[in-house]
């Protein structure tokens, strides 16, 4: 077997057993909670049954839109914009990984 075969194999079995969680990123002092999931590259993109990165006013409706397509397993995360503002090196961001 080609080395290369074997190597894509790997990885097609590594990325299917990685366990994705849907992650949502909340803004400290805001009250807007973004909705989506990370992908392999480590960009924050939308749901897979979604168009598009989901925005909502408070966490309880993040939840429930989760809840709607069957997640039972969420990504917290709240980031901070007053070490950007202030043009310090970005802090660890806090986060929780909460059950729906």
């Amino acid at each position: 077997m080609d080395i290369n075969v074997k190597e894509s194999s790997l990885n097609q079995k590594a990325s299917q057993t990685q366990q994705l969680y849907p992650r949502i990123i909340g803004v400290a002092d805001s009250n807007q909670y973004l909705v989506g999931t990370i992908d392999s590259e480590d960009n924050f993109v939308e749901l897979s049954e979604e168009k598009r990165i989901r925005c909502f006013n408070s966490l309880a409706q993040a939840k429930n839109f989760l809840r709607s397509h069957q997640y039972h397993t969420v990504e917290l995360e709240y980031q901070s914009a007053y070490d950007e503002m202030c043009g310090l090196p970005t802090s660890k961001n806090y986060k929780e990984v909460i059950h729906l």
